[in-house]
């Protein structure tokens, strides 16, 4: 064979295309950020840090990943375009550079009732196939195992145009693996008729009692008052049988009201479809109210809250049904895929296997696959999301991570670490956005963002490695060795909250009593039951205010002046020196701007190409009528108030002509939580996680209750912000509140008056108190997990 000769003389220069090894930014503006340049090396790890509110989010998310997916969205023809959501171009002069983004963020996953964390990955899907092809006996396709297909039977003629037309008989049969009575959700629900409606009033007199549906409303009040099937002017207690029927339970049907054609249904499946097929965890606080009220779920007794039909569950691999597999923990689900042996279907197993294995190895082997992905946290959704690009055979592309350890043990961090690296080492760009120490110090680069947040930050204060970042002198540096110290004298509680018998998912007949009067810290790794005995246990109610880790919401028109409830004083102090009507006060009400309707700019639709905003020429941004901005109180008009800072607000609303008790409480509580430099009209959704776990914080605050239920306030807190907050749980303690925190912090935990840690593993390995007693008892003891990572972390 010939072979061509050849010479291991080096190359005499380096190939163009390896001089493309850096990401270049310069001019970056978006949000906060001022006029930013930064050179960030691919094929290695660089961490984002800074104050909560610095600009990081807006740098790696709303610059570099949003410009990375804006482009590659381009390359598809402008009709896939039309299909997709249009992405602006970032305000940015320069950005050179860029591959292929992977962005990994902590947004909820879909919170469909029918979600699932199987349908949310592949594993699902999977389980089917292998059922459909080795369950006993075969009952279909995969999708007669699936709880979304119902089944469906059709028969008739068909006309078949192929030569001579002929007619012909044909039935048709898909097999789906819906339950029936339930629809596939697994629980039946129950309405509480008197909550809906006063049946001693008449629908003229208002006899509704639904959130939203005031009497006059076109849509629904009068489409029951005019359909014809009902008196408007009878009490609801003396309507006919058929008369109750056609208001409660009626089929759709088309009626004319005031000349509209509308369509009219019974109000029991309106309630279903309006309400109850939006998970309960997606809703509104007010409506999840109305909601807990109205309606009593419970576990379907067809299916046993499996979702399936019988004839899914009849199918067997090995005694296994698919419900059963699906309810396994993860963990177990994955030794019994790694069992079975059937070369027919060898590369599903394979496949399957590699799935269950990545849930386990990043964390997660104690869910099940019919956990809802409603319930899941945003550090186990963005976890979940994680595991599809773990086998990737992808290299040379950006992933972007946001805070990838939220609502992680100490324990665990080092396994996300390696993660980390594992991306990196395959030759991709890692880009990370995060808080804690033990994962900033495993960078190639570091990028500090600050000095201060929202209008004090939006600069590259450092920029370099760990080592330089640790004698730089930034807020981040000057903290990056803080280690928080055991106290030497506790609290002594004033009575104890009695758990007894806790059952709640894996809690396994848990007995505790919680101490109220001081601070406590539940402790345990991520799975290990502390939501469980927290949530589901404690009373929740009268006296006890619970800020979970759910997302705020809110549009571009919402802010923090209109989320805590800001607005509402102000509006009334301003109507009422200037003897005008309050709604003229709101940008979203009476007083907006015509031209803008009170956006302060103008939306273009351009189709498939990004949108462009504009400022309003006519209110200049400023959102309010002309007519509007003449009325002032304390020398200010509306606007000119919205763009102060919190700490200006304060100072304004505390004193003189413009003093508003009312107010200057919120903005007091604002400030207490780290928020004095937010103005009071920027839009919730230029706020970074850590500002909106802080607002959520302030506005359950002003909530009256004796106990305070936190569930990992540090998420997305820097370590400056972490000594803010531990100030004011002891704030909170010291004015006679008992406040109990669920916390992977060790500075909270070191802060504890005591501590109550779950173990010792997760899912079906943990749901026990594995620790009771103060923070030095625990590094004492280092009897537990926990116990031995505080200790390392106070240096004990």
């Amino acid at each position: 064979m010939n072979m061509a000769a050849r010479t291991d003389t080096p190359s005499p220069a380096p190939h163009d295309a390896d001089s493309h090894d850096l990401i270049r930014v310069h001019g970056a503006r978006g949000n906060n950020l001022k006029d930013v340049s930064v050179e960030i090396p691919k094929r290695r790890l660089t961490v984002f840090t800074g104050v909560s509110g610095s600009g990081k989010s807006s740098l790696v998310f709303g610059t570099i990943a949003a410009e990375s997916q804006r482009l590659i969205n381009e390359t598809y023809s402008t009709f896939v375009q039309g299909f997709m959501p249009t992405l602006a171009r970032p305000e940015v002069d320069v950005l050179e550079g860029l591959t292929t983004a992977i962005i990994v963020d902590q947004q909820r996953m879909g919170a469909n009732i029918r979600s699932t964390v199987g349908t949310a990955t592949d594993a699902n899907a999977m389980l089917r196939i292998l059922f459909s092809r080795l369950g006993q006996p075969h009952i279909g396709s995969p999708n007669a195992f699936s709880f979304n297909v119902p089944t469906v039977r059709a028969s008739g003629a068909i006309t078949v145009e192929r030569g001579a037309r002929k007619t012909e008989k044909a039935t048709f049969t898909r097999v789906g693996g819906m339950c029936t009575r339930c629809e596939g959700q697994g629980a039946v629900s129950d309405i509480d008729l008197t909550q809906l409606y006063d049946d001693s009033k008449s629908l003229a007199e208002g006899a509704f009692t639904i959130p939203g549906w005031k009497s006059d409303s076109f849509w629904t009040v009068r489409v029951y008052a005019e359909s014809g099937f009902v008196d408007p002017d009878k009490p609801i207690r003396k309507y006919t049988k058929k008369e109750l029927h056609d208001f409660l339970y009626k089929e759709p049907v088309k009626v004319k009201v005031d000349g509209v054609n509308l369509t009219y249904e019974g109000l029991i499946p309106k309630i279903q479809k309006s309400f109850l097929s939006k998970d309960r965890e997606a809703m509104q606080p007010h409506i999840r109210a109305f909601v807990d009220r109205a309606v009593t779920f419970t576990t379907c007794p067809e299916c046993e809250g499996t979702r399936l039909s019988e004839e899914a569950r009849s199918s067997r691999i090995g005694g296994i049904n698919i419900a059963d597999a699906c309810a396994m923990q993860i963990s177990d689900l994955a030794g019994w895929v790694g069992d079975l042996a059937e070369p027919s279907v060898a590369p599903l197993l394979a496949a399957l296997r590699h799935t269950l294995d990545s849930f386990v190895e990043i964390g997660l082997g104690y869910l099940s696959l019919d956990r809802s992905s409603g319930t899941l946290s945003g550090g186990e959704a963005q976890r979940v999301k994680m595991i599809r690009h773990l086998g990737s055979s992808l290299t040379d592309v950006t992933y972007v991570f946001d805070e990838p350890t939220v609502g992680l043990h100490p324990h665990d961090i080092q396994r996300m670490n390696n993660l980390l690296l594992r991306l990196r080492d395959k030759g991709n760009t890692v880009l990370v956005v995060e808080h804690k120490p033990e994962t900033i110090v495993i960078a190639d680069h570091v990028v500090d963002l600050g000095p201060g947040a929202g209008t004090a930050g939006g600069t590259v204060c450092f920029e370099g490695t760990v080592e330089g970042l640790r004698a730089s002198g930034t807020i981040t540096g000057r903290h990056f060795d803080d280690r928080a110290t055991l106290k030497e004298t506790v609290r002594k509680p004033t009575g104890a909250l009695e758990i007894r018998g806790a059952t709640a998912h894996n809690l396994r007949d848990v007995d505790v009593d919680i101490p109220l009067g001081v601070l406590v810290v539940v402790t345990g790794v991520a799975g290990s039951g502390k939501s469980s005995l927290v949530h589901g246990s404690v009373p929740a109610g009268a006296g006890v205010v619970s800020v979970d880790q759910g997302a705020i919401r809110g549009s571009r028109r919402s802010n923090p002046a209109t989320y805590t409830g800001l607005l509402e004083p102000i509006r009334k102090a301003f109507a009422k020196a200037n003897g005008v009507k309050p709604a003229l006060f709101s940008a979203n009400s009476e007083g907006a701007c015509p031209s803008c309707n009170g956006a302060g700019v103008i939306y273009t639709d351009l189709g498939m190409m990004a949108g462009v905003a504009t400022t309003c020429e006519e209110c200049e941004g400023r959102r309010f009528q002309a007519s509007v901005l003449d009325h002032h109180l304390g020398g200010r008009d509306i606007s000119e108030v919205l763009a102060m800072s919190v700490t200006e607000a304060e100072e304004f609303f505390g004193a003189g002509e413009a003093r508003i008790p009312a107010a200057h409480a919120i903005l007091g509580r604002l400030a207490d939580v780290g928020l004095g430099y937010l103005s009071l009209g920027q839009p919730l959704t230029t706020l970074s996680g850590g500002e909106r776990q802080r607002l959520k914080l302030a506005t359950h605050m002003a909530e009256k209750g004796g106990v305070y239920v936190l569930d990992e306030p540090t998420s997305g807190l820097h370590l400056a912000d972490v000594e803010q907050l531990l100030g004011l749980l002891d704030r909170l303690v010291d004015s006679g509140k008992s406040v109990i925190v669920i916390e992977h912090h060790q500075a909270v935990m070191a802060h504890a008056d005591w501590i109550i840690d779950l173990g010792p593993g997760a899912g079906h390995d943990g749901g026990r108190i594995v620790f009771e007693g103060t923070p030095a008892d625990l590094v004492a003891a280092r009897s537990t997990i926990t116990g031995e990572h505080l200790a390392a972390y106070v240096g004990a």
